[in-house]
C-alpha cells in the first residue's frame, strides 16, 4: 500500500486476519451497537463478569504487584460501600486527582457501581486552570493521591463541593494494605474504605448504559478546559470496537499503558480493550523512553497504548539487539505518523496497528480495523469532509447557505453528523456544547459535529490525519488551547497584547507552542524569565510557549482580527532585526535568546524537544 492510498487489493489482503478474529467480531458487536439507554450494561458490571469469569487472573499489573479480577472487584465494591455511605448516589460525581496507579482504576470503578461519575483531573494542572476544572463539576467529594496534595492544596480554599468531608486522601503506596495517614484537612479514605464488605451492592436505582461514568476535560476554543461527559456506552464501545473487534484481547494478554488515565486512550480505549479481553493493564506513573522496554519484558506485555509523539521517542532511542526481545504484537492509539509508521513497526516487530480517530466529546470515532498502514482507518458513523476557512476551524459556506464537500484525497474539516444513534454528548457547559455544533450544513434542520480536525480519504472509506486547526494543537501528546494560555499571560501584567499558536520544529510531532506578545511600555526591559517563572506556576508544562516572540506591535486586519496565519508562517526565524525570539531549550530552566546559530541547530534536530 503507498502512503496515501488505501486500494481493493489493500483490503483484500487483510482479509485473512479479519476471518482469524471473526468470533471477536460478532461479540464485539454487540458491545459496540448496543443502543438501550436504560440497560444495565455498564463499567461496573463488566469488572464483575471478568471477577467471575477469569477471577485468578491478573487485572493490574503494578511495580512489583498483581491485583486479580476478584480482588479488583472486590476493591470496587468496598469503595461504593464507602461513598454510598457518605450519601452519594446515582447522578453524583467526585473528581479523581490520582497519577497512574492501581488507586486510579478502582475509585473509577467503584464510583460507577452505585452510579457516581468520577471526573478525571489533568494531574499537570494547578493553579487557576485545575481550579476552573473542579469547579466545572461541583463534585460532591475530590480524591487527591500524596504524590498531588501540593498542587491541591494551591486552590483548596476556593473550591466548591457539596459535601461536609469534601476532600478524601490515598497515600502514595499499595492502600489495600497500607493506609498511610492523612494530612490536616482531609479523610483517610483507605482506612474508610477498609471497614466495608467486598461483596457487590445493589442499589435500588442501579446505573444503566445511558448514564455518566466519566468526565473527560478537554482544551478548546472558548480558553479554560471543558468538561465533556461519557456515558458508560463509551467503555462498550471501547470494549467491544477496539478490544474485541480490532485487538481480538484474551486472557493472557497484556497491556502495557504509560499515558495518563484521565485521557480517553488511557482510560477508555487501552483500559476498555483489556476488559474485554479479561486481560491485564499493566501501569507506569509516567512515560519513560529508556525503561520502555524493559518494562515490555518485565510484565511480558503483548499489546500497548500509545500516542505518536511515544513513538517517535522509542525510535529515537538508540537502536539495540534488545529491540526485538519481547513479546508485543499489537499496539492501539492514535498519532501514528505516516513517516515513522513502517520504520516503527520493521524496527520493533509490530505486527498490529490499531491507529484510532476520536475524541473525549465527540461523536465520531475512526478505527484501523483492517490493521493497514498510514491510516486512521473507517468509520460506521455518518460523516463528511468540508471545505474550510485556512487557519480556523470554520466551514466554507456556499452563495446557498450550504457546506462544501472537498474533492477526494483533499484535505478536508471533519463533521460527524449528530442522529439519534450518533448522539453528541457535549460538555457541561451549553454554551460550549453549542459551538460545536454546526447546523444547516446540507440541508435546513440538520446538526453536524465539528472536530476541528483536517483528514483527507485516501481510499476505501479509509481516512488520514493532516492536522489540527483553529485555536488548539497538539503538543507532547496533549491538546493545548490558545485562548487558554493567553489568558494566563494575560494575567501575568507583564503584557499588552498575547497572540498564541502551534508552530512546527523539524524532527517532532505535533505542534510546539509560540507567542509573540507585546511588553507593557513601562520603561524598564522586559525580563522573559520572569515570564517563564510565571507560566511555570501556572500552566502544565506541554502548555508553555517552547518560543517566545517579542515585537513592538501585533498586525492587525481591518476589523481589528490578528493576522495568525501570517505570525503562524513565520514561526521562530529571525527574519525581523527589530523583534527578539527566546526559545525554552531542553534541559534548561528558562528562556534563550534565540541567535542564527541556535536556529540552526534546531532546524538540524540537535535539540531533542
Amino acid at each position: 500500500m503507498s502512503q496515501d492510498n488505501v486500494s481493493p487489493r489493500d483490503i483484500a489482503r487483510s482479509l485473512p486476519g479479519i476471518l482469524r478474529r471473526l468470533p471477536a467480531i460478532a461479540r464485539g458487536y454487540y458491545y459496540y451497537a448496543v443502543k438501550n439507554e436504560n440497560k444495565e450494561l455498564t463499567l461496573g458490571t463488566l469488572v464483575e463478569h471478568n471477577a467471575r469469569k477469569h477471577g485468578q487472573r491478573p487485572a493490574i499489573l503494578y511495580e512489583d504487584r498483581s491485583i486479580t479480577w476478584q480482588e479488583f472487584d472486590g476493591w470496587a465494591n468496598r469503595i461504593a460501600g464507602f461513598l454510598k455511605a457518605e450519601g452519594l448516589s446515582k447522578g453524583d460525581a467526585i473528581a479523581v486527582f490520582l497519577e497512574n496507579r492501581p488507586e486510579l482504576l478502582a475509585v473509577v470503578a467503584g464510583a460507577a457501581k452505585i452510579g457516581v461519575a468520577c471526573a478525571m483531573l489533568n494531574t499537570t494542572q494547578k493553579g487557576r486552570v485545575l481550579q476552573h476544572s473542579i469547579n466545572l463539576i461541583r463534585p460532591q467529594m475530590i480524591v487527591v493521591g500524596e504524590e498531588l496534595v501540593a498542587s491541591f492544596d494551591g486552590v483548596k480554599a476556593n473550591i466548591q463541593t457539596g459535601h461536609p468531608n469534601p476532600f478524601l486522601f490515598l497515600a502514595d503506596t499499595n492502600t489495600l494494605n497500607i493506609f498511610g495517614e492523612a494530612p490536616a484537612g482531609y479523610v483517610n479514605m483507605a482506612a474508610k474504605i477498609g471497614a466495608h464488605r467486598s461483596t457487590a451492592l445493589k442499589p435500588a436505582n442501579p446505573p444503566t448504559l445511558g448514564d455518566t461514568a466519566i468526565y473527560l476535560f478537554t482544551s478548546g476554543t472558548t480558553g479554560l478546559p471543558k468538561a465533556a461527559p461519557g456515558s458508560h456506552r463509551k467503555f462498550m464501545k471501547a470494549y467491544g470496537g477496539f478490544g474485541k473487534m480490532s485487538l481480538d484481547m484474551k486472557p493472557d494478554d497484556v497491556l502495557y499503558c504509560t499515558l495518563p488515565l484521565y485521557h480517553g486512550t488511557a482510560l477508555l480505549v487501552c483500559w476498555g480493550s483489556v476488559m474485554a479481553g479479561g486481560s491485564a493493564i499493566a501501569l507506569r506513573r509516567k512515560f519513560s523512553a529508556s525503561a520502555f522496554w524493559d518494562d515490555v519484558r518485565y510484565f511480558h506485555a503483548t499489546t500497548f497504548g500509545y500516542v505518536g509523539e511515544l513513538c517517535r521517542y522509542l525510535l529515537n532511542q538508540p537502536p539495540s539487539k534488545q529491540d526485538r526481545n519481547h513479546h508485543l504484537t499489537k499496539m492501539i492509539g492514535n498519532g501514528l505518523r505516516p513517516s515513522i509508521w513502517k520504520e516503527f513497526k520493521d524496527r520493533f516487530g509490530i505486527e498490529t496497528v490499531a491507529e484510532l480517530y476520536a475524541s473525549s466529546e465527540g461523536n465520531i470515532g475512526f478505527s484501523n480495523f483492517f490493521n493497514l498502514d498510514n491510516t486512521v482507518g473507517f468509520s460506521t458513523a455518518p460523516y463528511k469532509l468540508v471545505k474550510f476557512h485556512d487557519g480556523t476551524r470554520d466551514p466554507v459556506r456556499g452563495d446557498n447557505g450550504f457546506m462544501q464537500e472537498v474533492e477526494k484525497g483533499q484535505p478536508g474539516l471533519l463533521i460527524g453528523e449528530i442522529t439519534k444513534n450518533w448522539s453528541f454528548e457535549g460538555y457541561t457547559q451549553k454554551d460550549a456544547t453549542e459551538k460545536s455544533i454546526l447546523r444547516d450544513a446540507f440541508k435546513k434542520g440538520d446538526q453536524w459535529f465539528n472536530t476541528g480536525d483536517v483528514l483527507k480519504d485516501i481510499g476505501c472509506g479509509h481516512l488520514q490525519f493532516v492536522d489540527r486547526m483553529g485555536d488548539t494543537f497538539r503538543w507532547k501528546g496533549e491538546n493545548v488551547s490558545t485562548t487558554e494560555v493567553e489568558n494566563i499571560i494575560d494575567g501575568s501584567n507583564m503584557v499588552e497584547e498575547a497572540i498564541v499558536y502551534g508552530v512546527e520544529i523539524p524532527g517532532t510531532n505535533g505542534k510546539a507552542g509560540m507567542v509573540t506578545l507585546v511588553p507593557h511600555s513601562n520603561g524598564s526591559e522586559f525580563d522573559v524569565n520572569k515570564l517563564f517563572r510565571y507560566l511555570n506556576g501556572n500552566l502544565p508544562p506541554y502548555a508553555i510557549p517552547v518560543f517566545v516572540r517579542i515585537t513592538g506591535a501585533i498586525e492587525k486586519t481591518g476589523t481589528f482580527k490578528y493576522r495568525k496565519v501570517d505570525i503562524q508562517k513565520a514561526g521562530y526565524s529571525l527574519d525581523k532585526p527589530s523583534e527578539t525570539v527566546y526559545a525554552w531549550l531542553p534541559g534548561t530552566d528558562g528562556y534563550t535568546r534565540l541567535t542564527s546559530e541556535l536556529v540552526a541547530r534546531i532546524d538540524a534536530g540537535e535539540f531533542r524537544f
